[in-house]
């Protein structure tokens, strides 16, 4: 580091992107990075190259018709909702501006918390899942305006936490802000529709919710960056305050222009959505079959581990062949796990016949 660093950085520890880097050169099957394997449409494509006209231009700082399309779609107020470079930007906002007090989330979830809790300064405490991996709402009561965050489903394990527990968890704490971070939920709907079990449900019932979401994930815009939250007028309000304090034109107009057309074809959406699941429930049913333990994931991801293999090994062996998928070095209780992102059923069938390969060594 140069002599002109903040001291307050000397400990950086950033978000590791190596494994994603590594997988974008070289003709490597990606299924490390939850990314959707569905390309966007060529209609999509058309109102990105006819935004690209008017990049001269400063894009829309209130993101206007996103905005008005978004909330209708949600059945949530424009003013309810605050937009992101991502839902990494997001929540970098919600630490910057709601942790005073400090934060509170699991010990096996989403590491961009424990990263930003360190670069804000934030003191923040782990909650250990159960032995099943799953979060237990009763360990989360009296956090004394702690910040808590909740990934449903969880990652890496893929694990949804009911609604009913959501809402006890929000309950036990009335003097702390709650953040559902939703990247996943579309894949989690159990009758067909999205955002089934989604906590936006209550943002209207309680003044201490944020919930997150992304286009990165069900949306096949995880390079275009864009993410949203949605709370309460009064915390949306602060929050837009400090985008526009720091980043007033955070969303660019291709980006915006994208998310609107994408939008308009929810139905395009829900059968990229159902199709993953069935790849999803498919390759689980497989992996067991070869001696696998998968938790049931109600995500685009699949957490897995080998009765006899190690997850390193594993891992290893899959990069060889050209497979990426992502490796958890820690902590202790998870490295024998792998987290599997689903792709296309061709993309999943070599996977299959790759790791199969690797189990009869």
């Amino acid at each position: 580091m140069s002599r002109f660093l903040h001291s307050k950085f000397n400990s950086l520890d950033p978000y590791d992107t190596s494994g994603e880097l590594e997988s974008m050169n070289g003709g490597y099957i990606r299924l490390n990075t939850n990314e959707s394997p569905f390309q966007l449409s060529e209609k999509v494509m058309d109102c990105a190259k006819k935004a690209a006209g008017t990049l001269n231009f400063y894009s829309d700082p209130d993101c206007t018709k996103l905005r008005e399309k978004l909330s209708d779609l949600m059945n949530v107020k424009p003013s309810e909702i605050v937009f992101g470079n991502g839902s990494d930007e997001i929540l970098n906002f919600i630490f910057m501006a709601f942790c005073e007090h400090g934060a509170a989330f699991p010990d096996i979830t989403y590491s961009f918390y424990k990263i930003l809790a360190k670069f804000h300064g934030v003191d923040f405490v782990t909650v250990p899942l159960d032995e099943n991996f799953r979060i237990n709402p009763d360990d989360y009561k009296n956090f004394n305006g702690r910040t808590i965050i909740i990934t449903n489903p969880n990652a890496p394990t893929g694990i949804f936490l009911e609604l009913k527990d959501v809402e006890e968890i929000i309950n036990q704490n009335p003097d702390s802000l709650i953040i559902i971070d939703e990247a996943y939920i579309d894949f989690a709907c159990l009758s067909g529709r999205q955002g089934d079990g989604s906590a936006k449900n209550l943002i209207h019932k309680y003044k201490n919710l944020i919930v997150v979401r992304t286009f990165s994930k069900s949306r096949s815009m995880a390079g275009a960056r864009l993410g949203w939250c949605m709370t309460c007028e009064d915390i949306a309000r602060d929050m837009n305050n400090i985008k526009n304090t720091i980043t007033p034109y955070n969303i660019n107009a291709m980006t915006q222009a994208v998310a609107l057309a994408v939008l308009e074809d929810e139905e395009g959406t829900q059968k990229n959505i159902d199709i993953i699941k069935k790849i999803r429930d498919d390759t689980k049913n497989n992996l067991r079959e070869i001696g696998f333990e998968v938790l049931d994931s109600s995500a685009n991801f699949l957490f897995a581990r080998h009765e006899k293999i190690s997850g390193e090994k594993i891992f290893e062996e899959l990069k060889r062949k050209k497979i990426m998928i992502r490796h958890f070095s820690r902590p202790e209780r998870i490295t024998n796990f792998n987290r599997i992102t689903i792709g296309t059923p061709e993309q999943m069938k070599i996977f299959l016949e790759a790791i199969e390969g690797v189990v009869r060594q």
